[in-house]
């Protein structure tokens, strides 16, 4: 059982797994005071006031918390956007670069020449219309 348990943590897609968790947590620490510290502020400063919170809408005594889905909402907004730009699109232009000079990958599949299907190259009749392939 013990040694079950210990082929099971040391393979690879399981490390792999606890490493990104333990990277994607601090990294959601520096997005969230990406967010908290220069952003928040800046729509504050744009706005005039960076906390919705203390919008609230009452209706027969019972309050709906409008602020705080607002804040929600933002806060969603501006993590995804500062994700957006300060990782998607960095890495997006990395692997571009790195696949500038690779040469099209060779093709794997062709049209039959009656009925246009995709067949695999080797094959020598259409898995469509059984015509011969040449």
């Amino acid at each position: 059982m013990l040694r079950g348990f210990k082929e099971f943590v040391l393979r690879g897609n399981v490390l792999d797994l606890a490493v990104a968790v333990v990277i994607g947590g601090a990294f959601g620490a520096v997005v969230t005071a990406l967010v908290k510290d220069p952003l928040t502020p800046l729509i504050g400063a744009v706005v005039g006031k960076p906390d919705f919170s203390a919008f609230v809408v009452t209706i027969n005594g019972s309050q709906f918390l409008i602020g705080d889905f607002l804040n929600a909402v933002l806060s969603f907004l501006l993590i995804s956007l500062a994700v957006y730009l300060f990782v998607v699109v960095p890495v997006n232009a990395l692997v571009a670069r790195r696949r500038r000079g690779e040469p099209p990958a060779d093709p794997t599949t062709k049209k039959c020449p009656d009925c246009l299907s995709e067949v695999p190259i080797a094959a020598r009749r259409c898995a469509f219309c059984t015509s011969a392939l040449g």
